[in-house]
């Protein structure tokens, strides 16, 4: 058996078989092979498993076919307001953001936290600010929604009063 592991989702909304089409099943799955690589790879040679959790996520929050990062659900405003975190099991440090905008990958923001902050959570403005002042990416709002984001910001507004779907990516790692 390994002295490490990596497990990995790509979402945890319920779907009825078939919702996806075959391009969207193959594209997710191979977005959660990239991901997943990405993760073993770092613990595979050495590394702390928080940097092979923040490497998973990244991927996942770089790839459109995924609810984090570019491709979030969009806000009635129809712009991304973004939430992560990160934990540390061997120190119990934790760093968490939520309704941030603009950063290209919150995860690296709660990473920030967990590092940089005396705080373990920060929301809104505050938490753009430190991403600002550790110089990490942000990207106008068009760069975060996707086609598939957009119809279902339209469908929510025309259906006023339905919330929109929710839904998330994850990862935990052993080093």
């Amino acid at each position: 058996m390994s002295p490490y592991a990596v497990v990995i989702h790509g979402g945890a909304v319920t779907m009825p078989p078939g919702e996806l089409s075959p391009a969207e099943e193959a594209a997710q799955r191979a977005g959660l092979a990239q991901a997943l690589h990405a993760g073993w790879e770092l613990v595979h040679r050495g590394g702390p498993a928080l940097d092979a959790v923040e490497a998973v996520v990244r991927s996942l929050e770089d790839n459109p076919h995924f609810n984090a990062g570019r491709g979030s659900a969009l806000t009635r405003q129809g712009e991304a307001s973004m939430d992560a975190a990160i934990m540390c099991g061997r120190t119990l440090q934790a760093g968490a953001v939520s309704a941030v905008p603009y950063v290209q990958n919150p995860i690296g923001l709660a990473r920030a936290v967990l590092a940089h902050s005396p705080h373990a959570y920060l929301t809104g403005l505050g938490a753009l600010e430190l991403a600002l002042e550790q110089g990490l990416p942000v990207r106008g709002p068009s760069y975060f929604s996707t086609e598939k984001t957009r119809q279902q910001w339209l469908e929510g507004l025309r259906q006023e009063g339905t919330p929109a779907g929710h839904d998330t990516v994850g990862a935990v790692a052993l080093d």
